[in-house]
């Protein structure tokens, strides 16, 4: 395994939660505990995103948002990394291929709030990221019912598994996603910023 990547045996279940964390909060811990605990996972790994220099916008530095989450997110299970760094990869489709051909024999499972279940149809190749990994969906505030009716959610309806069965998300082939709802924290990056708790690289 590459030197500075988390280790990971033939089958476990990782958990995958993406994303700028900037800044890492309470809700995206959260999150991870209940996903742990609701999926059957082994482990979850924060792969906090570099910058993309297509947007104006560009988060604070990386190892500044490294450090945060590590406060936030301090569990025996949970590992912060920046492997999109490493992998140079932008978009999750291509993460998830290159993850998938590191880890022979680990069964990944992607993680998101329902918010981003409602808007999934406009990432990049959003298909066949259903089709390479069982995704778990865990409730955010006001998204719950339009995450269920979005346009991922009704092409892949057939590939749901009922809540009683979420233990065994990552234990079976893709397309499978789960949608569970779960106790709501309203933390949010955004509003973390825009009270100027957070300090952002222009």
């Amino acid at each position: 395994m590459r030197q500075g990547f988390p280790i990971a045996t033939k089958g476990m279940v990782i958990g995958l939660l993406g994303g700028s964390f900037d800044p890492a909060h309470e809700g995206h811990a959260h999150l991870t505990r209940e996903a742990l605990k609701r999926f059957g996972l082994d482990r979850v790994w924060w792969l906090v995103s570099p910058g993309n220099p297509l947007k104006a916008r560009q988060p604070a530095p990386m190892a500044d948002r490294l450090a945060q989450a590590r406060v936030v997110m301090d569990h025996p299970q949970v590992e912060i990394t920046d492997i999109e760094a490493h992998l140079g990869t932008r978009y999750t489709a291509h993460t998830v291929e290159a993850l998938i051909a590191l880890y022979p024999g680990v069964h990944f499972v992607w993680l998101m709030g329902a918010d981003n279940l409602l808007q999934f149809d406009k990432w990049d190749r959003w298909r066949d990221i259903m089709r390479m990994v069982p995704i778990g969906v865990l409730a955010r505030p006001g998204s719950g019912i339009g995450a269920r009716i979005s346009k991922a959610a009704k092409i892949f309806w057939q590939a749901r598994l009922p809540n009683a069965t979420s233990q065994r998300l990552g234990q079976g082939p893709a397309p499978r996603w789960c949608f569970l709802n779960m106790p709501m924290r309203k933390a949010s990056s955004s509003d973390i910023r825009a009270r100027g708790e957070w300090c952002v690289k222009e």
